[in-house]
């Protein structure tokens, strides 16, 4: 039936204000004095059924429209009005939909503005991209003009000093490792040597019985030797275990601190050179509220530089400390092993590994060492 009484009323060529016209392809209304009051006309054929459809959910609807004094003054039926306002409303959500993808309207306001309270994290990426690539910008320049000569540098003397002392120790400390593992390597290749002389010597004990007493000694003497070797090299592999964890965990984590340190720095540096020359340049309306910003800058980063200073100052402080109360203990430890294993002391050399609590493993680690059966 409904369908029937459109296709009636769409052969009555009749427009909006009551008159003939002569375009078939229009929709016409029906005449406002036969339509029941607050009854809505139909719109005519310009008007596409997407006008009438509700706005997305989550979008607040606006106030009363209100028409422009530039509108034209010819009469306009209120479902043309409405659809055009929907329409407006429409492409606004889509636009901003896709600029941030949050809206939100003022209350008693018919503009659809953007939220204060929710970011783009787009617009965040880039701006921390842009903030990062003047920072870079700054710190190279300074590096470069520092190695050209032409820059100025923030030294602390005093702690510039400790810091190159503390890279010239690692360096030192890195090659007592070094030798000390060469020392090592070279003890445990005697020690086979050591222990295969002996088993030859015993073997020719028993198949000598003219020689059996002389081979015996020297089967005892290299075998004694070889067990001491075992003792001096647990001894050694204590003390390059503990210096090795010296310099690539105490030492390393105090160099990372003087890294963050000198990075400050160089930050420091390149935006006091950034402030120095706008202060030398001109002041009025354009460069002042560039000189207000470089100082603010200035003074974060000075602030920065200072504290991780003192953070390295401190940390250097404590390394000293714990540095020596290591190597004293280490020290002894290696001069006592070595000193008793080629003065034949094996009682003094079992003593000191006592002492630093070291336990021996043999080869393999299934049965118990000597050491650990007394």
């Amino acid at each position: 039936m409904a369908d029937c009484h459109r296709g009636s009323a769409a052969e009555i060529p009749v427009t909006s204000n009551g008159d003939l016209d002569q375009s078939p392809d229009k929709v016409f209304l029906r005449d406002s004095h036969s339509a029941p009051p607050g009854s809505m006309k139909v719109s005519d054929s310009s008007v596409s059924a997407s006008s009438f459809v509700s706005p997305p959910e989550g979008i607040i609807e606006s106030g009363p429209h209100k028409e422009s004094a530039s509108l034209p003054s010819s009469p306009v039926s209120p479902v043309a009005s409405s659809s055009a306002v929907a329409s407006r409303l429409a492409r606004s959500f889509s636009d901003s939909q896709a600029d941030s993808g949050t809206m939100q309207t003022p209350p008693g306001s018919g503009a659809v503005v953007l939220s204060d309270d929710l970011k783009n994290p787009a617009m965040e990426k880039l701006d921390l991209v842009r903030k990062w690539s003047i920072n870079t910008y700054k710190c190279t320049r300074q590096i470069l003009s520092e190695k050209l000569g032409r820059g100025s540098k923030t030294v602390d003397l005093e702690l510039e000093a400790q810091i190159e002392l503390l890279r010239e120790n690692r360096r030192k400390y890195q090659n007592v490792i070094k030798l000390a593992q060469a020392l090592a390597n070279q003890l445990s290749q005697i020690m086979q040597t050591q222990k295969q002389l002996g088993d030859a010597f015993a073997d020719l004990s028993l198949k000598s019985p003219e020689l059996h007493e002389e081979f015996g000694y020297n089967a005892d003497t290299q075998r004694l030797l070889s067990k001491n070797g075992e003792t001096l090299l647990g001894a050694i592999n204590f003390f390059i275990s503990s210096v090795d964890t010296l310099v690539d965990k105490t030492i390393e984590d105090t160099m990372i601190n003087i890294k963050q340190y000198e990075t400050a720095r160089v930050e420091y540096d390149a935006y006091r050179t950034d402030l120095e020359e706008l202060n030398l340049g001109p002041r009025d309306g354009n460069t002042m509220p560039k000189i207000e910003q470089s100082q603010q800058q200035f003074q974060i980063h000075r602030e920065k530089f200072e504290r991780m200073r003192n953070d390295v100052s401190v940390k250097l402080k404590f390394l000293e400390e714990n540095k020596v109360k290591v190597l004293h203990n280490q020290l002894i430890l290696f001069h006592n092993a070595i000193a008793a294993y080629y003065a034949g002391n094996q009682q003094q050399l079992e003593q000191t590994l006592k002492q630093f609590h070291i336990k021996l493993k043999m080869p393999g680690g299934e049965s118990p060492s000597w050491l650990e059966e007394h």
